[in-house]
C-alpha cells in the first residue's frame, strides 16, 4: 500500500519522545531477531563492522619463555540502512480523540514492522539489498521423524563451525511440533506440564516465537537457532512519521481507497534498519504438511 496522486494536504506528526520510544520498543519485543541479535547505532551513510569468524587461541608457556601471539579471524563486512514503512488507514472518528490515534499507531505498527524484518531476516522474500545478510541459503535440519535429533544435530552443526547455539527463533508452527513432541513414555520434551502450554527453553536456549519465522515450502521453514553473538541489527533513527488527508492508496490489485472521498486519513511509519551476521552459526529447521496462518 503506498501514496500515489496529487495530494496537498499531507504533513507529519511529530509524535511525543515516550510515543515513538514505545513504538520501537513494541518493535523489537514483537521481533524475534531483534529480541537475540545485538543492536547498534547506525550511521545513515552505513558503517564498517568486524564479525568474529575464529578465536585467538592461548598457550602454556613456561618462565622467561616467549608468549605466543594469536590472531583472531575478522570478517569486515558493511551493514546499511534499508527503509522499511506501512501505511495505515483510519477514519476520520480517530481525530476527535488523539490518545486513541496514538495507542492505535503503538499497537498496529511495531507488529507490521517487526514481522516484515523478521521475514526478511529468515529468507521468506527478497533482501532490500546486497549488503543485508538472511538465512535463507543457511544448514537446514528436518523435524519431520525425530525432533530430539534435529535440535541436537543443529546444535552440534553451529559448535563445529565456532559458533555457540544461544536462541531459537520458532514460528507458532514449530511451536506446536515441539509441543507435540514426547518420550516413549509420552511425556512431553519441552513443557514443564500441560497446564503451562508455554516453550520458555529449548536444550537450555531461550525461545523467541514470531509469525515471520515461518516459511511456505516443500518442505516448510519453521525456525532457527544460532549463535545470536555473530548476529547484529542497526538502526538510523527512531519510527518516523507521515500523514495524509487526501492521497489515493494504493492497495495492490487495481484497489485504491480515496481518503477525502471515504472520510479517512492515512499515517505512514517507517524505519532505516539494517542486519548482519555470520550465516555459517545458524542452522534453520523444516518441516512437511505444516498450514500457513
Amino acid at each position: 500500500m503506498a501514496f500515489s496522486g496529487t495530494a496537498t494536504n499531507r504533513t507529519s506528526i511529530d509524535l511525543p519522545v515516550d510515543v515513538s520510544r514505545e513504538i520501537m520498543q513494541k518493535a523489537r519485543e514483537s521481533s524475534a531477531i531483534m529480541s537475540l541479535a545485538r543492536r547498534i547505532d547506525l550511521p545513515g551513510r552505513g558503517a564498517a563492522i568486524n564479525v568474529i569468524t575464529s578465536d585467538p587461541t592461548a598457550a602454556w608457556v613456561g618462565e622467561t619463555e616467549s608468549k605466543p601471539v594469536s590472531n583472531p579471524g575478522l570478517e569486515t563486512k558493511i551493514m546499511r540502512a534499508y527503509k522499511l514503512a506501512v501505511i495505515v488507514p483510519f477514519s476520520d472518528e480517530f481525530r476527535r480523540d488523539v490518545a486513541a490515534l496514538y495507542d492505535a499507531l503503538i499497537e498496529r505498527l511495531p507488529g507490521a514492522l517487526a514481522k516484515k524484518f523478521d521475514e526478511t531476516v529468515f529468507g521468506n522474500g527478497s533482501k532490500p539489498g546486497d549488503d543485508f545478510d538472511n538465512f535463507a541459503s543457511v544448514t537446514a535440519q528436518s523435524l519431520a521423524s525425530d525432533v530430539y535429533g534435529a535440535l541436537v544435530d543443529a546444535d552440534t552443526n553451529i559448535a563445529l563451525n565456532g559458533g555457540v547455539a544461544n536462541g531459537y527463533a520458532i514460528s507458532p508452527q514449530m511451536k506446536g511440533i515441539l509441543l507435540a513432541a514426547v518420550d516413549q513414555n509420552h511425556r512431553p520434551l519441552f513443557i514443564n506440564s500441560v497446564a503451562e502450554g508455554a516453550i520458555p527453553q529449548v536444550l537450555g536456549n531461550p525461545v523467541k516465537i514470531a509469525k515471520g519465522a515461518f516459511k511456505s515450502g516443500s518442505p516448510s521453514t519453521v525456525g532457527i537457532v544460532g549463535d545470536w553473538t555473530q548476529a547484529m541489527y542497526g538502526t538510523v533513527e527512531g519510527v518516523k512519521i507521515g500523514y495524509s488527508a487526501d492521497a489515493t492508496l494504493d492497495l495492490g490489485g487495481g484497489s485504491t481507497i480515496n481518503l477525502f472521498q471515504q472520510n479517512m486519513f492515512a499515517v505512514k511509519a517507517e524505519i532505516e534498519i539494517g542486519f548482519r551476521a555470520d550465516t555459517s552459526v545458524f542452522n534453520k529447521f523444516t518441516a512437511t504438511d505444516v498450514p500457513s496462518l
